[in-house]
C-alpha cells in the first residue's frame, strides 16, 4: 500500500487564509532577481567593499585583482538592480551603495554568515 500524503490525512490548515497569503506573494515579486545578483561572489565582494567606502572602478579592479572591463560588467548589473549608485568627478566615476537598505542587507548577511560559522556567538 502506498504511503498516504500527510496533507490528505491531516488536512490543510490555511484554507481560509490561502487567498490572502497568495496575494501577499506580490510583495516579494522580483526579490529572487536581487538574490541572483547577490549570489555572485564577485558582486558580493564589490558590495562589501562599497559598504566600507566609495570607490572608483580602478580602485575596485586593483583590490579585487580583476580587469577593468570585468569590474565594469559587474557594476553595470548592480546599477540596474539599484544596489549601487555613482557620481562623476571629472572623468572619474565613483561608486557607493545605493542606500541604507543595501548596507543593511550586507550587514545582516555578514552576521548570519558569521553565526553559521560559529563566529558571531
Amino acid at each position: 500500500m502506498a504511503e498516504q500524503d500527510v496533507c490528505s490525512e491531516y488536512g490543510v490548515s490555511v484554507e481560509e487564509e490561502a487567498e490572502s497569503l497568495r496575494d501577499s506573494l506580490l510583495e516579494v515579486a522580483g526579490l529572487s532577481e536581487l538574490f541572483k545578483a547577490l549570489a555572485d561572489e564577485t558582486r558580493t565582494r564589490i558590495l562589501f567593499l562599497l559598504s566600507k567606502r566609495e570607490l572608483c572602478v580602478c580602485d575596485l579592479a586593483l583590490i579585487l585583482e580583476m580587469s577593468l572591463p570585468a569590474v565594469s560588467h559587474h557594476l553595470r548589473l548592480l546599477k540596474i538592480m539599484r544596489l549601487v549608485a555613482y557620481r562623476r568627478d571629472g572623468k572619474q566615476v565613483f561608486y557607493s551603495l545605493d542606500d541604507e537598505h543595501v548596507v543593511e542587507l550586507i550587514t545582516v548577511a555578514g552576521k548570519h554568515f558569521g553565526e553559521m560559522r560559529g563566529i558571531g556567538k
